[in-house]
């Protein structure tokens, strides 16, 4: 069954799928993992309180997002930070707190992205985010980007951890993957749609490993910088790469 767009405008809300978008995207995935991190860990908060911190101003800005009548970079961008970090303490739950260790929370949780994605496709007819300009989609987008974050984390964990990779390592496995997704994109004629949310997925693994990478310590084959200094610093890039970086809605599909 498709779905009516909003008639009072022909953009979607969300942004248009550029180089700086994947920039900004990584680096928002970054600073999910230290400042989870730095509140779940250094704080010792623990990750299901984590998960109640970063899932109440979650709530609140998808909300905003969606009753918005348009594309707000800075909006879309704080939701897009609020569910990577509630993303990373969800992940962090899965794999520890409830036992099922790295493989079983990936299982889980790409089982739970595959069905939100599945649904969106039944309800909406598309799950392009050129669309994302109406309540339904806008809900299944939003739903599937903190699934897509949570399954993310939960892998790059998994491949730095029980694969056996390191923090480095998996940071290049995960960048060179996306290198190969880009080929893909420029050479082939494979579904703009399916890229994009494998694009999206692994972005998410590589963030954490980076993030890993900067802030454990040099015993666990980290660069020690403390969770602190790298969500600060990951925190005024993310600024400067919004001012830096043109924003535009992306065109709706239909």
């Amino acid at each position: 069954m498709m779905e009516t767009v909003r008639p009072d405008h022909g953009l979607a809300k969300v942004p248009a799928i550029t180089f700086g978008f994947w920039i900004i995207k990584i680096f928002a995935t970054t600073l999910g993992e230290t400042g989870a991190d730095l509140f779940t860990q250094q704080y010792e908060m623990g990750y299901l309180a984590g998960i109640a911190l970063f899932a109440a101003p979650l709530v609140v800005l998808v909300i905003c997002q969606i009753r918005a009548v348009r594309f707000h970079p800075l909006l879309y961008w704080a939701t897009i930070l609020a569910s990577t970090t509630a993303g990373t303490a969800l992940a962090d739950f899965f794999d520890r707190d409830l036992g099922i260790g790295y493989a079983g929370g990936t299982a889980a949780l790409l089982a739970c992205l595959a069905a939100t994605l599945l649904s969106w496709r039944l309800v909406t007819g598309t799950i392009a985010v050129e669309s994302v300009s109406s309540l339904r989609s806008e809900a299944f987008y939003w739903l599937a980007i903190t699934f897509s974050q949570t399954l993310g984390t939960a892998l790059g964990d998994w491949a730095a951890d029980d694969g056996g990779l390191g923090y480095l390592g998996g940071a290049v496995v995960f960048g060179g993957a996306l290198l190969v997704l880009a080929v893909l994109y420029w050479r082939t004629a494979l579904s703009r749609v399916g890229l994009f949310w494998a694009a999206f997925i692994l972005t998410r693994p590589l963030g954490a490993t980076v993030g890993d990478f900067l802030d454990k310590p040099l015993a666990q084959g980290g660069l020690d910088l403390g969770r602190d200094l790298a969500t600060a610093v990951l925190l005024a890039a993310i600024g400067l790469a919004l001012l830096l970086v043109p924003q535009r809605p992306a065109s709706a599909a239909h």
